[in-house]
Parts: structure tokens; C-alpha cells; sequence
């Protein structure tokens, strides 16, 4: 399954009996990003949260406790 990253629009490959490649094609509303870009993001955010000055904004759902 071809897909395309919706930061970078890099265009990469997945098998097509690798599980996010059904999750995409089943559910269309779910976006796929790269590994780059997904590090990327993921080294920011914990950048943030190191500061002391970030915070997440979490619902009263009972399973938001677990997170």
C-alpha cells in the first residue's frame, strides 16, 4: 500500500497485511506520517514537556486517568 506523509508528503510504502495499512484503509479519517517526522515531533514534544511550562489538556473520562 503506498501512503503519504501529511507533513512532509513523503511517499512510502507499507505491506499490505501490516496492520496500520488496514487501520488506513478501513478507517480513512486516520493520516499516516513518517518515522522522521514522527520522531521529530515526538523529541519536540518531550522538549516541552521538560520545561515545566506545557501541559496536556485532558478530559474527566475515567480512561484519561490510565493515560
Amino acid at each position: 500500500m503506498r501512503v503519504k506523509c501529511v507533513l512532509c508528503d513523503e511517499i512510502g510504502k507499507l505491506p499490505d497485511d501490516h496492520p496500520l495499512a488496514k487501520k488506513l484503509r478501513n478507517h480513512p479519517i486516520n493520516t499516516y506520517m513518517c518515522d522522521n517526522c514522527n520522531e521529530r515531533i515526538s523529541e519536540q514534544t518531550h522538549s516541552r514537556l521538560s520545561t515545566g511550562k506545557f501541559s496536556f489538556h485532558r478530559s474527566s473520562h475515567p480512561a484519561e486517568n490510565e493515560f
